[in-house]
């Protein structure tokens, strides 16, 4: 446990565990971790605690203010993490589990009230970018590759991309000059890119960012081919679903039944509004992301009762810090349960892991595609296509019980189809359905 001056910034518990040390150019800093909402940080949560880092070499106080430079700078994240919801992404890979809003912990710059205090703040996240001049295209401000970035963030803000895709791929240009890249040669980019141990997919998504890049500097290049290989994505049965459920905490186990019952995204759900929750009629108003369609969806009884029984804290449902918060809980209750019943595929799921199983399991359900295209909110018909190879490989060997009724009368059989059976065959003046058990 940790001294009870120290509280949570996300929830204002102070029942924390410390989480190990984060290497930073002036030591190393004790990082907590909250036991209640499953953040984790590493500074106070009020301003009466500006003073909670210790170094452990020299034993020293730092301020919040001193620590917040050098807490940004761990830019030695796993490209799979970095992109994993990116929309600059060059193909569509259904086998990407979102992670959405990476980066958008409490170190994070997500807001940028003006520009003198943008570009104040976000050239602390590329202190320790080496140098480089002689920028084409770039203003005598910005001769070096931290300039040219903080001007390449504002290019983006300015023509309506969205935060977290500045914020991604600033964090990529900044890994690249990093680790050697000289952003205004396009040779040392593309050898500084076929240097790292990244898959296609993350090579790949580094040629947009940086193409991108270039056209903001009014120039061009011969991007390097990188075709990421096609994966099936990864279907968990409804009984590990519901075991990660249960085994969670009471605010994410209803974030992920929320998302197994409506497919929706962990993005869409992090913006999820009090006021976009029907408890009379049970259903539930998604706000789209990713150019994807509005829709009203129905909620089961149980998410409901799941849902009224969180806190109220502010409009949003699960909390303006729901992401971050959500994904670090995710990963320690399935490591968990993954331990505990001695099952590793736990360690797949992740939240667009139960997009993936509704549309699949809904598919298998209702043989409809343009039902389920409608109800996943796709606006073509080839991304709901995967998920029926999906359905014929995974469901093909299952035995599947049907509850069978006749039907002698116009009423029985009306009776029959309100109740949710379907006509097979009418023989002998008698009606045949089916319902699946």
């Amino acid at each position: 446990m940790v001294e009870e001056t120290v509280s949570c910034p996300s929830c204002g518990s102070k029942k924390l565990y410390r989480n190990g040390w984060r290497h930073t150019p002036d030591g190393e800093i004790q990082r907590l971790l909250c036991r209640t909402c499953g953040v984790r940080f590493s500074q106070g949560g009020s301003k009466s605690n500006q003073e909670v880092k210790v170094s452990r070499q020299s034993g020293a106080l730092k301020s919040r203010s001193d620590l917040a430079e050098s807490s940004i700078l761990d830019l030695n994240l796993p490209i799979e993490k970095v992109f994993d919801d990116n929309p600059l992404s060059l193909s569509k890979n259904v086998a990407s589990h979102s992670v959405t809003n990476l980066g958008k912990g409490l170190n994070a710059l997500c807001s940028y009230p003006s520009n003198a205090e943008y570009a104040s703040k976000e050239m602390k996240n590329l202190a320790e970018i080496p140098q480089v001049s002689g920028l084409a295209g770039a203003t005598k401000q910005t001769q070096d590759a931290k300039g040219a970035i903080v001007e390449f963030m504002w290019t983006l803000k300015k023509k309506g991309y969205k935060e977290s895709t500045i914020e991604t791929a600033t964090k990529l240009l900044s890994l690249m000059a990093k680790r050697g890249a000289d952003l205004a040669d396009p040779e040392s980019v593309k050898m500084t890119i076929a240097l790292q141990p990244w898959n296609l997919s993350g090579k790949s998504r580094a040629v947009v960012v940086y193409t991108l890049f270039l056209k903001t500097q009014g120039q061009k290049w011969e991007p390097p081919i990188y075709k990421p290989v096609p994966q099936i994505p990864f279907i968990p049965t409804e009984a590990e679903l519901d075991a990660l459920i249960a085994g969670a905490g009471r605010k994410l186990s209803a974030y992920l039944q929320l998302l197994k019952e409506t497919g929706m995204r962990s993005g869409e759900a992090d913006l999820l509004k009090w006021t976009d929750l029907d408890f009379e009629r049970n259903t539930v108003k998604i706000t789209p992301e990713k150019n994807s369609y509005p829709r009203i969806l129905p909620l089961s009884s149980k998410c409901v009762a799941m849902l009224k029984s969180l806190k109220k804290i502010d409009n949003i449902v699960f909390g303006v810090l729901s992401c971050n918060c959500m994904r670090i809980s995710l990963c320690i209750t399935r490591k968990r349960l993954a331990r505990k019943l001695d099952n590793p595929r736990f360690d797949q799921i992740h939240f667009h892991t139960l997009r993936h199983w509704k549309a699949t399991t809904l598919y298998h359900q209702t043989k409809d595609i343009l039902y389920v295209k409608q109800f996943m909110g796709h606006r073509r018909i080839e991304s709901t296509l995967v998920y029926v190879q999906i359905e014929g490989a995974i469901f093909q060997n299952m035995t599947e019980d049907w509850t069978c009724k006749v039907a002698e009368t116009q009423d029985q059989a009306r009776q029959l189809i309100e109740s949710g059976f379907e006509f097979v065959m009418q023989k002998d003046n008698l009606a045949y359905f089916r319902k699946r058990k």
